[in-house]
């Protein structure tokens, strides 16, 4: 056999699957990954919705909101206690591909980095996670954010022209072409890679802190949720200006900005330094939520899993 996985005489012959396809861990971060996105969003996206509108509520402007409080108020005033769910459609449709590509990608380039132990150097932790957030910045994250953005913008105009996802998307690509939902890419690979790399390296740290670099001792899932709330705090103070950016490139005012460059040039000029860590605190407890949340349920399927195929 010239390629492939070499068979081990008298073993049962490998599959063609098996052979040149994705491997299980692989496949089961691609899964798994999709169902926890989808359970994590619905969990978190209140706060994610007062971030965004903060952040869109620009300085240099009259304020509308005067801080996350009155955001949520006003929100819930207006529109009611489900107007903090507007844009979720968008978020659902977009999470469940972004945590895919996260958690398959990251799982494949483990299995390809990690040593006979299954433990990974601090370099290959701050790679694997780079390379997860990559992945899910160009595959997902990009568009689906682009959107998410616009239509929140949108809902908060005296007359909001999107009737719905389909019939927004449709509106964006007729008025900008494909690349209306690819604004801010730069600013989004950079946010996600520098993200995840993060997040994946504190997680992976700790883990194997934890268990003194033995992976079949396990880790309790309150223990796994305060580890992932301490990864997702040190990912929001790396990189929240680069969030702001990021937003301010894919709202519905982002022709005014050449490009990601002018438009983190023009908020330095025009608003200050701060600017570029408004809306930090209800990122920061939409961030710790959400990544905490995130592991301990991606943990807790895979055991299941675990559990239910060695009964098999």
């Amino acid at each position: 056999m010239s390629g492939g996985i070499q068979p081990v005489p008298g073993a049962k012959p490998l599959s063609m699957w098996q052979q040149y396809g994705p491997s299980e861990k692989t496949v089961r971060g691609i899964v798994i990954g999709g169902i926890t996105g989808g359970i994590e969003i619905c969990i978190t996206f209140p706060t994610e919705y007062v971030k965004t509108q903060l952040q869109l509520d620009e300085r240099s402007a009259t304020p509308k909101f005067k801080g996350p409080l009155d955001c949520v108020k006003q929100t819930v005033k207006g529109h009611g206690f489900f107007g903090l769910y507007r844009g979720l459609s968008v978020l659902l449709y977009g999470s469940i591909p972004k945590s895919s590509f996260r958690f398959g990608t990251f799982e494949y380039l483990k299995s390809q980095a990690a040593d006979e132990r299954g433990n990974l150097t601090p370099v290959m932790r701050l790679l694997c996670g780079l390379g997860a957030g990559l992945s899910e910045a160009v595959f997902a994250v990009t568009p689906m954010e682009t959107v998410k953005v616009k239509f929140i913008h949108d809902q908060g105009l005296a007359q909001p022209k999107y009737k719905g996802f389909v019939h927004g998307v449709g509106c964006i690509v007729k008025a900008e072409g494909l690349g209306g939902i690819y604004k801010g890419v730069t600013a989004t690979m950079a946010k996600q890679g520098s993200n995840q790399a993060i997040r994946f390296f504190v997680m992976e740290t700790l883990k194997d802190w934890y268990r003194e670099g033995d992976n079949t001792k396990p880790i309790s899932k309150p223990i796994v949720g305060l580890m992932g709330a301490v990864a997702g705090a040190a990912s929001v103070y790396g990189n929240t200006p680069i969030d702001v950016v990021k937003t301010r490139m894919q709202g519905l005012e982002a022709k005014k900005y050449k490009n990601t460059v002018d438009c983190a040039v023009q908020i330095w000029k025009k608003e200050g330094f701060f600017a570029f860590y408004k809306g930090t605190v209800p990122r920061l407890s939409r961030v710790c939520l959400d990544v905490g949340i995130t592991f301990m349920i991606y943990d807790s399927i895979i055991e299941f899993l675990d559990r239910y195929w060695k009964k098999q």
